[in-house]
């Protein structure tokens, strides 16, 4: 069967089982086009770190059962969401995969974003927005579950297979945005301070500004709430959820 999922707000979908679709991305009117390459262009000049590479962008989201959801995705670039700041205009919602890395003792790792960074000091899971993919290369569960361990080394410098992460839910928060959320095997809070401090010590050596710098611990939503700055929208229902998994 085909569920109607709720409005869009903060929610999170158990799922099991994941059903990829990629569709055409629709022709823009030219207006619209215009405006957001100027709204890029500005924020490239206050931020010339931005890049305009290649990434999924999510074209709808549906149950069509139990536990299993339908995401259509299309192949779009950074520039596609200074649509947000055209009035008028709709981007689509963007894609992203994060990962929950507890430790043994039942924390979840936050990370704050370098200030280079596209959201400077927001708290949020390791993770990053995903990449279509190449060279005839199908984008599919276990491509996504993929760059979830990818990201989880660039970002902590913590080697996790694939086939480790387990796909733990999925959010719909602000602008319509979709984030697969995997979990992560624990690991014990001496490794994960360690491998932080490696991965940041090699990107700086390289000439390059991590795009984390800093990582914290929490155990429920009020700890979390003693991390000053700005928090990704699906931080604090994640860490609510899984705290009380446990």
């Amino acid at each position: 069967m085909t569920g109607t999922l709720p409005p869009v707000g903060i929610d999170l979908f158990d799922v099991e089982r994941l059903l990829l679709t990629e569709a055409a991305e629709l022709p823009l009117p030219p207006q619209e086009a215009e405006a957001r390459d100027r709204v890029w262009e500005t924020a490239v000049r206050a931020n010339p770190a931005l890049f305009d590479g290649p990434v999924v962008a999510c074209g709808g989201l549906e149950r069509t059962g139990p536990r299993i959801l339908r995401l259509s995705w299309v192949r779009v670039t950074y520039r596609h969401y200074a649509l947000r700041r055209v009035p008028g205009a709709t981007a689509l919602p963007s894609l992203f995969v994060n990962v929950i890395q507890p430790t043994g003792d039942g924390r979840v790792l936050a990370a704050r974003m370098s200030p280079s960074t596209a959201a400077p000091g927001r708290w949020q899971l390791p993770g990053g927005s995903v990449e279509p993919p190449q060279d005839g290369a199908v984008l599919d569960e276990s491509a996504l579950a993929g760059q979830a361990a990818r990201e989880l080394a660039e970002e902590l410098g913590i080697s996790a297979a694939a086939e480790d992460l387990k796909l733990w839910v999925v959010t719909r928060g602000e602008n319509g945005s979709v984030g697969l959320t995997y979990l992560a095997p624990a690991l014990p809070e001496a490794t994960l301070r360690a491998d932080f401090s490696v991965a940041a010590a090699a990107e700086r050596v390289q000439g390059r500004e991590p795009e984390l710098d800093d990582i914290a611990l929490v155990r429920s939503p009020d700890e979390l709430a003693g991390l000053a700055g700005p928090h990704a929208d699906y931080l604090k229902p994640i860490v609510c959820r899984f705290s009380e998994c446990r």
